[in-house]
């Protein structure tokens, strides 16, 4: 996960996950719902996952 990706997942959750499918941006629009750190949390969960 890059800076620019790290950066995103901050700022705007679903967008950093726009690129994995439709799954995760579900789910991390629907955690970004209800509350903006669980939506980031999700979406650093994501992309660290790519990275394996």
């Amino acid at each position: 996960m890059g800076c620019l990706r790290a950066i995103l997942c901050v700022i705007l959750p679903p967008l950093a996950v726009l690129d994995k499918g439709c799954g995760p941006i579900v789910i991390v629009t629907a955690l970004t719902i209800v509350g903006w750190v669980p939506g980031v949390i999700g979406a650093i969960v994501f992309n660290l996952m790519d990275g394996r």
